[in-house]
């Protein structure tokens, strides 16, 4: 696989879980970390996604908003 993203994150898919459009897809990273995306159920079937299968976790983005909780 070769993409233009530098993320690339190579995990276990932990768990999928279908709704009536989107699916969404937990991938465990080593060491215990899980990414969640949300994915079209379309999408996941033509992947052929399952439970157990090693899987990329590729994060294209160029702005990463932080919020905080002010008192």
């Amino acid at each position: 696989m070769k993409t233009s993203a530098r993320n690339q994150l190579k995990g276990t898919i932990k768990r999928i879980t279908p709704g009536a459009v989107n699916a969404e897809v937990v991938i465990e990273l080593p060491g215990g970390i899980e990414i969640v995306s949300v994915i079209t159920l379309a999408s996941a079937q033509s992947l052929g996604l399952r439970e157990g299968q090693d899987a990329y976790a590729v994060i294209k983005a160029s702005d990463v908003m932080i919020g905080v909780e002010h008192d």
